[in-house]
């Protein structure tokens, strides 16, 4: 399907220009959400009577997104969630929690806005686009973790998870240790030895009439 879009679309072309999309993304996505019109000759002409229009409330749009844009982009924000050992989530961070957690923090975005095409499902630090704007794009960390200590841990650095593993397999090594400790004292290299010296000693005594 031909379509002329009203907006700049990433990847596919600026306002104004006629391009071909696949049918369903032009049904179920551009048409739809405002971004393009079939290219028809009526269409055509009505774009030409929108285009100054467009043109004003694009550079309006973009300017306030460029706005939140310089308050948004590179701010981390923390997210708890339970999670295993390993650092596997118990669940996902998907975009309407993200959009929920910006709106929260003062910044209002749509989740459409979020380009998070996976859900995030481990422990850490993730870098996450937002499109405020066709034309404006800022990038926010997302840090997961399973405490509000763990998230400011993670936010200097540390590898938690290998962390916790490494101090799991040193506590495991302590009580191996401990054990073989243990097991040398029971077994103390001059304990056995009493019993034959007394036995020497009972030899040599005389014996009783």
């Amino acid at each position: 399907m031909e379509v002329i879009l009203l907006e700049r679309v990433a990847k596919l072309g600026q306002m104004g220009e006629v391009v071909r999309v696949k049918d369903g993304f032009a049904r179920n996505y551009l048409l739809p959400k405002g971004k393009a019109l079939r290219a028809t000759d009526a269409n055509r002409s009505k774009f030409e009577g929108m285009k100054v229009d467009l043109q004003a409330k694009n550079v309006e749009t973009k300017a306030e997104a460029d706005k939140i844009g310089s308050k948004l982009n590179g701010k981390s924000f923390p997210v708890i969630r339970q999670a295993s050992e390993t650092g596997q989530l118990y669940g996902s961070v998907s975009p309407r929690d993200l959009a929920a957690l910006l709106s929260e923090n003062g910044f209002e975005v749509d989740r459409s806005q979020i380009a998070l095409n996976v859900p995030i499902k481990t422990i850490g630090q993730h870098k996450v686009p937002v499109h405020l704007h066709p034309e404006v794009e800022v990038t926010v960390t997302v840090n997961v973790a399973r405490s509000a200590d763990e998230a400011e841990r993670l936010a200097r650095g540390e590898n938690v998870t290998v962390r916790r593993e490494g101090g799991e397999e040193a506590e495991e090594a302590e009580e191996a240790q401990a054990a073989v400790t243990a097991a040398e004292k029971f077994f103390e290299p001059g304990a056995g030895e009493a019993k034959p010296e007394a036995d020497e000693a009972a030899a040599e005594e005389p014996a009783k009439p």
